[in-house]
């Protein structure tokens, strides 16, 4: 348990996300109580939640932070309570089920994205080894909350599905709230290109997953929502940082694609070997896939000041290449070809698709030149991580006992993270002078007298980690402070 300190703090964000998750599954993706309407309600959702997502991120200079909105979280919840109103009263009228339906699914549709949007920017603030571990760990909790829930009876359930958001509202704010002030979310609107190359890589696993979606939810435990497929991911990520010595993320995004193609090279041969193999293969790929887009979009995000709802909230448009797929597959089935054919046409299309997204992956080169994506590149996210935490945990020590003001403080984070003056007076929105004068009043309270003696002060962080346990690190830290 000593690889990843204190994790009693991963509880609110394992709820916050976890319980969001859990009332999607109830409401829509596998709905327990069925709405009476023509049509699936999880279509006019998803649309509701990616345009949602696009139009919060072109007006992203207005409202990021949404966590230090006033409107953000009531707005969500009472979202979702909506939502959760009309789709029960939908599965009582016949009359009203279609109108009612269609008002539940854009209502949730958009408060599931404040709901996810609210979580990412209380994620944002961590070492990337804990939002992928906490992303991983509230996966793994919406599985037993979706089973749990689904085998309530009529009264308890609709009492489940106020509760569900009402507990995940709190819990992420709570879990933003319990972020140092100096690392939370910045107004800053850095000079970027748009990461669109990793984003379309999403895409193309996205309609590859479409094509199969209808036959995989006929699979028991397969499916990109709350299953037992997205269980095995999810446990086996958060069981690596526990038990595994090292975590490279070279082997992880690779992993996908070797699970997307096993598993539509298995399609044409369902007939012998069944449709659960395949299922569960497709399913836990793209779910896998997902999680590591969106850590590439995470340290995107904290390297170049980015503020995270621009790039979570385009990168939602993505899912809706999962209805375009279920579409392409369904004017595939109502033509003339055989069902053999059909199988063989989806699985070198998927198959395609795919290969494809993977040679846009493997192009390391392009992602760390255009949009200075490394991540792949690491070796062990666990020591990584690590050494991140501690650097934060030496700069929160440095900053009590030396009196650094508020900015200052900001700004040592800053220098220690190697940021150049360029990019420090961008992300902080303070002119050349003001920033050489509050780097020489850090300089002045911390005794040094340039950028290098510095950083020193950093450099030995992971020695720090491997040589001695929690407490002897922290005592280290403070000493070294106090002789500054």
């Amino acid at each position: 348990m000593r690889r990843v300190d204190h994790l009693e703090q991963m509880i609110p964000y394992m709820f916050a996300h976890g319980c969001a998750r859990a009332w999607l599954i109830l409401l829509f993706a596998d709905p327990a109580v069925a709405p009476l309407s023509p049509f699936d309600p999880h279509v006019p959702f998803d649309y509701s939640f990616a345009l949602a997502g696009i139009g919060i991120a072109l007006a992203a200079r207005r409202v990021a932070p949404l966590q230090e909105s006033r409107w953000a979280k009531p707005f969500a919840l009472t979202l979702c309570i909506v939502a959760s109103v009309c789709m029960l009263a939908a599965s009582r009228s016949l009359e009203l089920a279609a109108p009612l339906a269609l008002a539940g699914a854009v209502a949730g549709g958009a408060g599931f994205l404040l709901i996810v949007l609210l979580n990412a920017e209380a994620l944002v603030p961590l070492s990337l080894m804990r939002i992928l571990l906490y992303q991983a760990a509230s996966m793994l909790v919406a599985v037993p909350l979706t089973y749990l829930c689904q085998g309530l009876g009529q009264p308890q359930l609709a009492l489940a599905l106020f509760a569900l958001p009402a507990i995940a509202v709190p819990c992420v704010s709570f879990a933003y709230r319990t972020t140092p002030e100096a690392e939370r979310p910045r107004s800053t609107w850095p000079r970027f290109t748009f990461p669109w190359k990793p984003i379309l890589l999403f895409a193309l696993y996205s309609f590859a997953y479409g094509l199969r979606e209808q036959q995989l939810l006929s699979v028991d435990g397969a499916g990109m929502h709350s299953s037992l497929s997205t269980a095995i991911v999810s446990g086996s990520l958060v069981a690596a940082f526990l038990l595994a010595r090292r975590l490279p993320l070279s082997a992880l995004y690779r992993s996908p694609v070797l699970l997307m193609v096993c598993g539509f090279l298995l399609v044409p041969m369902e007939g012998l070997v069944g449709r659960a193999a395949s299922g569960y293969l497709i399913s836990m790929g793209y779910t896998l896939m997902g999680l590591l887009l969106g850590l590439l979009l995470y340290d995107l995000a904290k390297r170049m000041g980015i503020a995270i709802v621009v790039l979570m909230g385009a990168e939602k448009m993505t899912y809706l290449f999962v209805v375009w797929g279920g579409d392409c597959a369904s004017l595939l089935a109502t033509s003339p070809l055989p069902t053999q054919t059909q199988d063989v046409a989806l699985m070198a299309a998927a198959v395609m698709l795919v290969l494809a997204g993977t040679l846009i992956l493997l192009s390391e080169k392009d992602l760390a030149s255009r949009w200075g994506i490394r991540l792949i590149e690491t070796d062990d996210l666990s020591e990584e991580g690590r050494r991140v935490e501690l650097v934060a945990a030496r700069c929160d020590e440095i900053a009590r006992q030396c009196r650094l003001s508020p900015r200052e403080d900001e700004i040592l984070r800053l220098l220690a993270q190697g940021t150049s003056n360029q990019t420090i007076e961008r992300e902080l929105f303070i002119a050349n002078g003001t920033l050489k004068a509050h780097i020489q009043h850090i300089y002045a309270k911390i005794g040094v007298h340039s950028r290098k003696e510095l950083l020193a002060l950093f450099e030995d962080a992971g020695a720090l980690e491997a040589s001695s346990d929690e407490k002897r690190s922290g005592a280290k830290i403070g000493e070294r402070a106090q002789d500054v």
